[in-house]
């Protein structure tokens, strides 16, 4: 825990606690935006980060260049091998089922409970949602494709009354994320996406909770389906063990 230090008169001296502070600010800028960059594949599984380079890229010390690769080193995001040098961590392959399977029973559950409350409003929320995923298809702007998605799934949280849900989601799915922006390239993938969600919202519009919770197992169920051919296609982004 940092503990500034005291001036004579025993008060802590201001200019050390804003330095602190500042170096907190900044480190967080950089474990944001390198967490960004990893998700979206920018910086690939395996790429080599250099903290020198890191520190230049971004006009800072070291310091906080270093904290933001230890967060990510908790998150499972990057690896620290001490005298070998920083990596970004592969996917880990054995890891993504448990994901899936933690994600499905909260967004199952979430669509059961957006059906059962969605106003006619919140149904066409979701059909804009879906509205954008198809434009954007049409485009093949797969990172659009993928932001969309995300609005998609934060929405029909909200629609639930449980919108603190999708943050408990974005938690388990950060490996997930990762391997489903493989998924999208493939042919045929984004339309299917579209023709899932579109699923959703129908059994929502009816209101049928049951019909709304297999819709949802069904769009992420396929996400397993996909895992070995994904890996078979890019072997050097997964890790065999976590």
């Amino acid at each position: 825990m940092f503990r500034p230090a005291l001036t004579t008169n025993g008060q802590p001296d201001v200019r050390q606690l804003w330095r602190a502070n500042r170096a907190a600010g900044a480190s967080e800028g950089v474990y944001r935006d390198l967490k960004r960059r990893i998700l979206r594949l920018d910086l690939a599984p395996g790429e080599a980060l250099s903290e020198p380079h890191l520190a230049q890229q971004y006009d800072l010390s070291r310091t906080p260049v270093r904290e933001a690769l230890i967060r990510l080193s908790d998150e499972g995001l990057v690896d620290i091998v001490p005298k070998s040098g920083t990596t970004v961590a592969r996917i880990p392959l054995a890891l993504l089922p448990e994901a899936i399977f933690v994600r499905l029973a909260l967004e199952e559950a979430t669509c059961r409970q957006a059906a059962t409350r969605a106003s006619d409003s919140a149904v066409l929320r979701l059909e804009a949602c879906v509205a954008l995923q198809r434009e954007v298809s049409r485009q093949s702007d797969i990172e659009a494709f993928h932001l969309a998605d995300e609005q998609f799934h934060a929405t029909l949280a909200d629609v639930a009354g449980f919108p603190g849900i999708w943050t408990l989601v974005e938690r388990a799915k950060m490996h997930i994320d990762r391997y489903r922006r493989l998924t999208l390239p493939q042919h045929g993938r984004m339309p299917m996406v579209i023709d899932e969600h579109l699923a959703i919202v129908e059994a929502i519009r009816r209101r049928d909770s049951e019909a709304a919770g297999r819709a949802m197992k069904c769009h992420l169920e396929g996400l397993a389906v996909s895992i070995e051919e994904v890996r078979s296609s890019n072997p050097d982004f997964f890790a065999e063990t976590p």
